[in-house]
């Protein structure tokens, strides 16, 4: 197991290129740990980076199958799609410097599996190494970055089968989820990467996990951007 953060995500580079395999390239990343009641949930009080792979990115209205997760749960996430690089020697990066470099935002779902034994006992580097919990994630419409005025605004609520399981806003995550942005940046910048145009960011969840059973519809409803959903049946 790894000892450190930092050994944490070497083990997770190393997934990445094991998964790419099945799973295709990385096509973004997610976020976790970015507002503070998913800090006091998994009791790490920092965000942590994971990888999107390719075939891990699905379309809103999407139906999966539970037998193909452990344990799933959704989160309610605010997305962005690049329009430029953000790497090399822009960095280090702030909220004002990205959102200039983001082509739009889209309402989305990240998919989590809890794939552990008892996951409040494996601390942040174990999870780190294995990305995080994350199973895939799912976009709804994409709207463009000057469509908006101000992303802050947004409020986000859980809907799981129609009853409302969770709400929360963009101010949620670290104050603005370009801010979030801004910390991943950083974070690949330190590791001699970055991110690239055309690449998905997860920027974290403005909600609680929501556990889910068989069957279970997920949507998330978004205040100026939308909604997306997902099945499992």
């Amino acid at each position: 197991m790894p000892k450190s953060i930092e050994d944490g995500y070497r083990v997770q580079a190393e997934v990445h290129r094991l998964l790419a395999t099945e799973l295709g390239p990385l096509a973004g990343y997610k976020i976790g740990c970015t507002s503070e009641v998913m800090q006091k949930y998994l009791a790490i009080p920092h965000p942590c980076a994971g990888g999107v792979h390719a075939r891990g990115v699905h379309q809103s209205g999407v139906v999966l199958d539970p037998a193909d997760f452990v344990r799933v749960g959704v989160e309610c996430e605010i997305a962005v799609r690049l329009g430029e690089d953000l790497a090399g020697a822009a960095a280090p990066f702030t909220s004002d410097s990205v959102a200039g470099r983001i082509e739009c935002y889209l309402p989305a779902i990240e998919i989590v599996d809890d794939r552990y034994v008892q996951w409040e006992t494996l601390g942040a580097p174990t999870l780190i190494a294995d990305d995080f919990f994350a199973a895939g994630i799912v976009l709804g419409r994409p709207v463009a970055r000057s469509a908006i005025a101000d992303l802050i605004d947004v409020q986000g609520r859980a809907l799981i089968n129609g009853q409302e399981r969770g709400q929360g806003t963009a101010a949620d995550v670290l104050g603005h989820p370009h801010n979030a942005l801004a910390w991943l940046a950083n974070h690949l910048a330190s590791q001699g990467t970055g991110l690239r145009a055309g690449e998905i960011v997860m920027t974290g969840s403005l909600v609680k996990t929501v556990w889910l059973d068989p069957g279970d519809q997920a949507t998330m409803d978004f205040s100026l951007l939308g909604s997306v959903q997902v099945s499992f049946a």
